[in-house]
């Protein structure tokens, strides 16, 4: 229906569609389908709960915000007539971690390795587009940003994430408009999601409820 015939292509949405699939109810827009969908509310209505939080810049978002910043290096360095290496994408991390910003697709709120998913995006890649100017700008970071961040001393977890990379190959093959990626994310997410939901009713989960604590459990455990 997109209109592609390449098996490359092929080979990345079935990789895309698989690592974005489900996260174990473990963020945002994986979690609300499940507590929607615990009151035995429509399932479509459940998943489209799971697509409000990802909209959210903090959470689908981010693999275009780490697009952009990609993309601005590469527009800096062409400008400025800069060639990709090392030594400038270490300095480009020291400027930009300086200026009190940080360097997108890099951290996990769990993880305090690379990203697995990151991995095999980067296999993908090193496999079907070797020579594409934004994965070798994407590959020079990953072989110098873990040391400045680990340099800088403020990460816990200084290793790319799955957003590190996923623009980049949507990009390679002409998915420029970056709004469209959250919708390739949600269709994703939606299979995910729909397959626990049907866990969920199977086994006769119960409805989801926020814990609650007494004024008298506060003061007694603060205390």
């Amino acid at each position: 229906m997109l209109g592609y015939n390449d098996k490359g292509f092929d080979e990345l949405m079935r990789l895309y569609l698989v690592i974005h699939s489900d996260h174990e109810g473990g963020n945002a827009s994986a979690h609300s389908p499940q507590l929607v969908g615990s009151t035995l509310s429509d399932p479509y209505l459940s998943v489209a709960a799971g697509m409000n939080a990802l909209a959210g810049a903090l959470h689908g978002l981010a693999n275009q915000e780490v697009l952009g910043w990609i993309q601005g290096i590469q527009k800096e360095f062409k400008a400025k007539g800069k060639t990709v290496n090392r030594k400038a994408i270490e300095e480009f991390a020291w400027e930009t971690l300086k200026s009190g910003k940080v360097i997108p697709g890099y951290g996990h709120a769990v993880l305090r390795k690379t990203d697995p998913r990151y991995t095999c995006q980067r296999e993908f890649a090193l496999k079907h587009m070797p020579e594409d100017e934004l994965f070798k700008i994407v590959s020079t970071i990953y072989e110098v940003v873990p040391g400045v961040l680990t340099e800088h001393g403020k990460t816990k977890n200084p290793w790319p994430n799955v957003d590190s990379h996923s623009g980049v190959l949507l990009c390679h093959y002409d998915f420029t408009d970056k709004d469209y990626y959250t919708v390739l994310f949600g269709v994703s997410r939606a299979i995910g999601v729909l397959s626990q939901l049907l866990w969920d009713r199977a086994l006769g989960l119960p409805l989801e409820r926020p814990k609650s604590v007494t004024s008298e459990w506060i003061w007694k455990n603060v205390k």
